[in-house]
């Protein structure tokens, strides 16, 4: 019999993934993996979306499947891989995707080994995105739901890895899954779903990178794009591109912030008109379609997860690095972030930004 190794978060989404899975003939093996120690967060256990209660959760529905159930600890790998990579994302003004890196690390990579170790031929989660085996290799497409859609968070999969992953949610929408958690009597079918980062569930990321860095950062000026001093900020870590919340200044008009001035600790304040821009580069580029094209592509892009996807040309400059030009200028696109790559539902490939034309100011 075929056997799977289910990520079990303690949510609704993976459980109903497991009961799938069952039903398609599979031997079902269920698994939570232990990514951090609250104090990593500074909160209590309670506060967290990986807290005692989802594991236990978890292991109630694999009881009820009578399926084995386990606790991995990864919790050196994702301190290293996806926390201190998110501390110093900000420490270098740049506003990383965590789950992303999650992800790329823990779910896919990780998981992958110790389901081989366990003799099972694939890992199964609860992501609403599908995959899709043709003649030419595998395909990862958006989910039949758009509006729960995750293909973006998947897009750095390979094709080795695509073929070994089960994601039997990409078909249906969120009404259907609790509805069948519910039939099922899962204790996690009316469980809310997680909207925050695990480790950060109060959306304070500038604490989280103050406490695991030991570093406070200092305050410094405002500057308009001429290099006027404007006023004084609490660190750079306190601001992202696009930003217009919290700032603290005024200056006679809507403000946001259009860029970081990490060499000389400046952040720069311009207008919404000035936060549209058309080109970026990328690193870590992940072709998941396949080999990597020698010529420009033609492409839907998303710069991040909640933005519509636009037509953009991506052209390769190396083997793990592209700039991305779209057809129109995009609003507030950041260092940091991912963009991904469509051809209509099915994702090509993507990677990390890690520079844009970006508003110039006056040297000081």
């Amino acid at each position: 019999m075929k056997k799977a190794l289910i990520a079990m978060s303690g949510g609704v989404d993976s459980s109903v993934a497991a009961y799938l899975t069952m039903q398609a003939g599979y031997e079902c093996i269920g698994c939570t993996m232990r990514l951090y120690d609250n104090e990593d967060a500074g909160l209590a256990a309670e506060k967290t979306c990986c807290s005692l209660d989802d594991t236990e959760d978890a292991r109630a529905v694999a009881n009820r499947l009578g399926i084995p159930f386990y606790v991995f600890n990864f919790t050196d790998l994702f301190r290293e891989k996806v926390i201190g990579n998110f501390v110093s994302c900000y420490l270098c003004g740049k506003t990383p995707n965590p789950c992303i890196e999650c992800n790329r690390y823990l779910k896919f990579e990780k998981l992958l080994e110790r389901a081989e170790a366990l003799g099972c031929d694939k890992v199964v989660t609860g992501h609403y995105a599908q995959i899709v085996e043709t003649d030419a290799g595998y395909q990862l497409r958006r989910g039949a739901d758009h509006s729960k859609d995750q293909s973006y968070v998947l897009y750095m999969l390979t094709q080795a890895q695509l073929s070994h992953i089960m994601l039997p949610l990409g078909g249906m929408t969120k009404t259907e899954v609790r509805a069948i958690a519910e039939a099922q009597g899962f204790v996690t079918a009316h469980k809310r779903d997680s909207q925050d980062i695990c480790f950060v569930p109060d959306g304070d990321y500038a604490r989280i990178v103050e406490q695991q860095s030991s570093i406070t950062p200092e305050g410094g000026d405002f500057v308009d794009l001429q290099g006027n001093v404007l006023g004084r900020h609490r660190g750079l870590i306190h601001y992202t591109v696009g930003q217009r919340r919290g700032l603290g200044i005024a200056v006679g008009k809507p403000a946001y912030v259009c860029g970081l001035d990490v060499p000389n600790n400046r952040v720069i304040i311009g207008e919404n008109k000035d936060l549209f821009e058309d080109t970026c580069t990328l690193e870590q580029v992940s072709w998941t379609a396949g080999d990597l094209p020698q010529a420009p592509v033609r492409c839907l892009a998303k710069i991040r997860y909640r933005h519509p996807a636009q037509p953009a040309t991506l052209t390769f400059t190396g083997a793990d690095t592209a700039i991305l030009q779209f057809d129109e200028p995009q609003r507030a696109i950041t260092a940091g972030q991912a963009a991904v790559c469509y051809d209509g539902d099915t994702v090509l490939g993507g990677g990390t930004i890690c520079g844009t034309g970006s508003v110039q100011v006056q040297a000081e």
